[in-house]
């Protein structure tokens, strides 16, 4: 099916953090690109929600250029299986998979904060320009102990009562080098985002 209008996005996140990012990251990824961005509070509540929302759009995404995007973090569950329900929530929906994009966080958000150790340091200055040469922190997929406890870590000097997941997301996304993120999720994501703009998924 052709589309007959520009492409526009609709983003549904897990949470209220990933709404911040994605407000500042996506106009960098996709230039001009309109975009609404629906969070819900938490996984659980997306993945209940997803089936009735896809079938929502089944008749009109050609007519109107939409594209959904479905941003959710892995947590503890399987990537593959993850993906393929998702895809095959959107199969039932009666939606083309050109008109889809599912992108699994490979650990969490926070992953992409910490594969961007200027944006960090720019935030945050007491943040160490050489974080991403500790061992623990060279791999942003596969911190000890999950992304968002290391992160947490690391602004322990700012976040006194622990991590603030939306006042990271809102200080650190401005100053995020989108070309030079060393988190392979947040690479994966950023191109497939590109591709389903430009050519579909």
């Amino acid at each position: 099916m052709t589309v007959l209008a520009p492409c526009c996005l609709e983003v549904f996140v897990e949470e209220q953090s990933a709404e911040e990012a994605l407000k500042t990251l996506l106009p960098k990824i996709v230039p001009g690109v309109d975009f609404r961005i629906v969070p819900f509070n938490g996984k659980t509540d997306l993945l209940r929600k997803l089936p009735d929302r896809l079938r929502g759009y089944t008749h009109h995404w050609a007519e109107t250029g939409l594209r959904i995007v479905v941003l959710l973090d892995r947590d503890n569950d399987d990537c593959v299986e993850l993906k393929n329900r998702l895809a095959e929530i959107a199969r039932e929906a009666g939606l083309p998979a050109d008109a889809t994009l599912f992108r699994i966080v490979i650990e969490e958000l926070e992953a992409w904060f910490l594969g961007d150790v200027p944006a960090l340091h720019a935030a945050y200055p007491k943040v160490p320009p050489s974080l991403a040469s500790q061992t623990k922190f060279r791999d942003p997929e596969n911190v000890p102990g999950r992304a968002s406890k290391g992160l947490g870590y690391v602004l322990r000097d700012y976040h006194k009562k622990g991590l603030e997941k939306v006042r990271a997301a809102r200080d650190i996304a401005p100053h995020m080098d989108i070309e030079n993120n060393r988190s392979k999720s947040f690479q994966v994501f950023r191109d497939g985002l590109r591709r389903l703009v430009k050519e579909g998924n």
